[in-house]
């Protein structure tokens, strides 16, 4: 079956920077709908449109076409005391931004550094600014459920569960969530 809209992808992949420095492994494959749905990437949509099991690519994504360029605005210095404790680098909070042309969204910021009575919050996903190596291998293609078009995610192993518990599943929040 080839890949196209409507269709359950299942991709083996490994992610890299520009310079191949290893940022992801891939030790689960990523599933994904195709066909719009903002799952992944369009530009790995777009490599994989029409192709079938076995196809395998290694694709470079540029800031733009990845999760932009990174954004010092979006760095703000907050009152410790404004956050809960314990607090860890690394930990993730919701919040508003603090740039009026920044939209009214929440956005998630990132613990980036604790002093003693401040916190750096980073509003930029982790991979902003960096261009992306992807090494795709597709290893399933099938029709996508009506459930699956309606809810316009996939749902079963790898994929969203409504109502379930997803915390065990570590990793999926990246290929289940839109990435812009």
């Amino acid at each position: 079956m080839k890949i196209a809209k409507n269709t359950v992808v299942t991709v083996n992949y490994k992610l890299s920077d520009a310079q191949n420095n290893l940022i992801e492994d891939g030790s689960q494959p990523m599933v994904y709908l195709h066909g719009g749905y903002e799952n992944t990437l369009p530009k790995i949509e777009e490599e994989l449109d029409g192709k079938e099991v076995g196809y395998t690519s290694t694709l470079q994504i540029e800031p733009d076409d990845a999760f932009g360029d990174y954004d010092p605005a979006l760095v703000k210095v907050e009152p410790r005391n404004r956050l809960p404790e314990p607090l860890e680098v690394g930990m993730q909070f919701e919040g508003m931004p603090d740039s009026a042309d920044a939209g009214d969204d929440a956005m998630i910021f990132t613990v980036t550094d604790i002093a003693d009575d401040k916190v750096v919050l980073d509003g930029n996903h982790p991979l902003a600014g960096m261009a992306l190596r992807f090494e795709l291998s597709v290893i399933d293609v099938r029709a996508a459920t009506d459930e699956e078009i309606t809810h316009e995610h996939v749902h079963g192993a790898h994929g969203h569960h409504h109502g379930d518990d997803d915390e065990g599943d570590a990793g999926d929040e990246f290929r289940t969530h839109p990435v812009h």
